[in-house]
């Protein structure tokens, strides 16, 4: 018999995950809740298998030359498999998405009419180097009645391939009415799958891509099912003159360093000029200290002038192209503003609509600010860094959403339903 040809092979993938997809609207709550449970369990009690998996994924990064960051995305340590465990968990304990009653409405001619939230469906999931989007990703579709197709990097296949497949296992051994093909790892790492994938327009509802900008373009410029997306994560944090200082160092430092690599990390630090020459020195020793690489405009330079010279801090002149960089790293534009407005000007003209912050004692400029910038997240005195589905009460996060049609910032189990109506008769005619 011949091999499958890639497009048959994602055809019949897919095809099983509509299948799949159809046979999960009648499991109750309590048989999905206890599958999770179920799936939860597994992932800590084979910690030393998915470590093994895990080793030889960061033996491929290395040798593709990934940054520090990046393989930082890539590690499953403990502590992350604990983390995924518990996000399946604390989705086993959130409401039911599917069967809710959005609206009902009775018409003058007796016919009454429910709108009722449903799966979406078959959702495919294209993402790079973080394996733990696979339990988050395939735990809240699961949750929210919908069958997933799972693409990972090649980086991370290995991973990717033994929590799906220790998932599925678990939920199948707790309630045989689990459908095998709920959650499935697309097998090749051939970057053709992807197209092919994203044609079945019959079998495929929705895609959402999580990674760099370049993966997330390339899946909505082939894409002929849905994406839901964010381009990139170019994220400010904006120090008022009326800020804290001692808390504007300690949230610039966190959104920036606790992880850098990630896309609600803060990549623009704006300063209010009044206080330019006072906080500069101390904030950018703190950074020195991370080893931060900082891009600022000159005025910031004459402001860490000292620190400069002393060797303390790495700092180059700030490029045009800075201000709207995403680096997923230990670099930092920096660019001392006049006042707020300029500070509001600036971020909805260079900023990706993702997660922007301002710190000031002001409530009235918070409120402004609030307002005015243009983002899925918008913060006042804390950092940017909680932009995430588990920090925002979700459990666990499908993604981030930038578009402004349907769901937008972080995505959890109510983003991941749709609605129908049902209408009750007694013979109507029209």
């Amino acid at each position: 018999m011949l091999p499958m040809s890639l497009d048959a092979q994602m055809k019949e993938l897919a095809g099983r995950s509509k299948a799949a997809a159809q046979q999960l609207t009648r499991l109750t709550t309590d048989q999905k809740n206890r599958c999770l449970e179920a799936m939860a369990q597994t992932l800590c009690d084979n910690q030393a298998a998915i470590g093994q998996a895990n080793a030889k994924d960061l033996d491929t990064a290395k040798a593709m030359g990934l940054s520090q960051a990046m393989i930082d995305r890539l590690v499953l340590n403990e502590g992350r498999i604990e983390a995924m465990a518990q996000g399946l968990r604390e989705v086993a304990a959130l409401p039911d998405p599917v069967g809710l009653v959005l609206d009902e409405r009775e018409r003058p001619n007796g016919l009454i009419l429910k709108k009722v939230t449903t799966p979406i469906g078959v959702v495919v999931i294209i993402y790079e180097s973080r394996p733990n989007v696979t339990a988050d990703a395939a735990g809240l579709c699961f949750k929210s009645g919908n069958a997933t197709i799972l693409r990972g990097g090649k980086e991370a296949l290995h991973s990717n391939q033994i929590i799906a497949k220790l998932m599925v296992e678990a939920a199948q051994q707790c309630d045989p009415a689990f459908p095998q093909d709920a959650i499935q790892v697309v097998p090749t790492t051939d970057r053709a799958a992807i197209p092919a994938l994203l044609s079945l327009t019959d079998e495929v509802d929705l895609c959402m891509p999580r990674g760099g900008e370049g993966l997330i373009r390339a899946v909505a410029d082939c894409s002929k099912v849905p994406v839901i997306k964010h381009y990139k994560g170019v994220c400010h944090v904006y120090i008022h003159e009326e800020a804290d200082l001692e808390m504007a160092v300690a949230i610039a430092i966190n959104a920036k360093t606790q992880r850098p690599g990630v896309c609600n990390a803060m990549e623009t630090l704006l300063i209010d000029a009044t206080i330019a020459e006072k906080l500069l020195p101390s904030l950018g020793r703190a950074l020195g200290e991370k080893n931060v690489l900082i891009r600022g405009d000159e005025a910031s330079q004459q402001a860490l002038s000292a620190l400069i010279k002393e060797e303390a801090l790495s700092f180059e002149l700030a490029q045009e192209s800075d201000w709207d960089a995403e680096y997923l790293d230990l670099i930092l534009a920096i660019k001392v503003v006049t006042n707020l407005q300029e500070a509001i000007s600036h971020i909805n003209l260079h900023g990706s609509g993702h997660s922007d912050s301002i710190i000031t004692q002001n409530a009235d400029c918070a409120a402004t600010f609030m307002r005015d910038v243009d983002a899925s997240a918008v913060y006042w005195n804390a950092s940017t860094r909680f932009t995430d589905g588990a920090e925002f009460g979700m459990g666990a996060e499908i993604g981030i959403s930038t578009d402004k049609i349907g769901a937008r910032g972080p995505m959890g189990l109510e983003e991941l339903t749709s609605y129908k109506w049902l209408c009750y008769g007694t013979g109507q005619i029209r």
